[in-house]
């Protein structure tokens, strides 16, 4: 876990900050929010300056990627920035042949299939491999307002994209490597891990100061299989990004079965989504891990009403715990109505408590 600032410096920490390390605030202290995806997708600023072509083409301008990233924080008012990037920056800058598909998402011209594939993934030299996601960052660290967290995608999930070649829904190909040849499995998670931890520590270095570890298709695993094959190496990412003491994120889709097992990876904090309750989820890991999330996305698409209720049993699930940042419980759908998400950030903002005071329960009078 992260160093615990003294008290004199914890009330200069941003509410993000204080929150991601579970630090009680004072009596006016609001619960903050960000989401997942918010650069992008549903806003008509993006689209305007965004273009044609690959998301890989756009993250590589780092003036657009920044402005991209700016966007949200001036519109919803949110209380961190996640850079505009993509978890399979580092695998296609080291050349191995990955594209991000508008629509599909990243496709794999060869898929990694034998032993001759480790060959195709080489380490990461960020200056000379990466130098546009450095700069990208060191704009942001300078003009931004708020957090800026940088980002990798786990082991687990590189890997799966790059075994099964698109997004799937089965993994059959991955869980078939997994245990046909652990071996052979194991060595494609170290230099996965590898090319996650140099990646995470030059976005730190170049101004990040926080950091979220995707491992969005690890919920199609098995708690056994998800603790023999993925968990030790989740764990070596964490672990080799310690040193730098800035919060660090562990999110995934699907994982209630394996929350605890996320958790024991490290984290500072667990990224929860939609299918299990917050006071469930509470309840799954250690009292010192802060938790983030978790709206439903689709709900969002809802009256208002709908919304607002929901977004209030959220905070009220928390019941004012110092350890919540309110997020969504995976990204934000491209269809959502940016309005909505600027009301459900003034929500949180008002009626949020992170001093142990539980937020009114849905159904007040405030809501219609």
């Amino acid at each position: 876990m992260a160093l615990v600032p003294d008290p004199a410096s914890r009330s200069a920490l941003p509410p993000f900050l204080r929150a991601c390390r579970g630090l009680p605030g004072g009596p006016d202290d609001r619960v903050p929010v960000w989401f997942m995806r918010q650069a992008g997708r549903s806003l008509p600023e993006y689209r305007a300056i965004r273009g044609s072509g690959s998301i890989l083409d756009a993250i590589r301008d780092p003036e657009l990627s920044a402005e991209i990233t700016l966007q949200p924080v001036r519109r919803y008012g949110v209380d961190a920035a996640i850079l505009y990037s993509d978890i399979v920056v580092p695998v296609a800058a080291i050349g191995f042949g990955v594209d991000v598909a508008p629509g599909v998402g990243p496709v794999v011209e060869q898929p990694f299939a034998r032993r001759e594939d480790l060959e195709r993934l080489r380490p990461l030299d960020p200056e000379a491999d990466t130098p546009y996601v450095l700069e990208t960052v060191a704009i942001l660290a300078k003009e931004l307002p708020v957090p800026l967290i940088g980002f990798a995608g786990a082991p687990f999930t590189v890997a799966s994209y790059l075994i099964e070649g698109r997004p799937s829904r089965t993994y059959a190909r991955t869980k078939a490597l997994m245990h046909a040849d652990p071996q052979l499995w194991h060595e494609l998670m170290g230099r996965l891990a590898d090319l996650a931890v140099t990646s995470l520590r030059s976005q730190v270095g170049a101004g990040a100061v926080a950091l979220q570890v995707f491992d969005s298709w690890a919920g199609a695993l098995s708690p056994p299989d998800y603790e023999r094959f993925v968990l030790p190496h989740s764990r070596r990412v964490f672990a080799e990004v310690a040193d730098l003491d800035v919060p660090r994120i562990h999110f995934g889709v699907g994982t209630g079965e394996l929350l605890g097992l996320m958790a024991d990876a490290g984290a500072d904090v667990v990224g929860v989504d939609w299918r299990v309750p917050l006071d469930v989820a509470r309840g799954r890991v250690p009292a010192d891990r802060a938790l983030q999330g978790n709206l439903d996305p689709a709900i969002c698409l809802a009256p208002w009403k709908v919304v607002a209720e929901a977004t209030r049993d959220v905070l009220a699930r928390n019941a004012g715990h110092p350890g919540h940042v309110f997020n969504l419980g995976h990204g934000v759908l491209p269809e959502t109505d940016p309005s909505v998400l600027e009301r459900v950030v003034e929500l949180v903002h008002a009626e949020g408590r992170c001093d142990g005071t539980a937020p009114p329960a849905p159904g007040s009078d405030r809501e219609r």
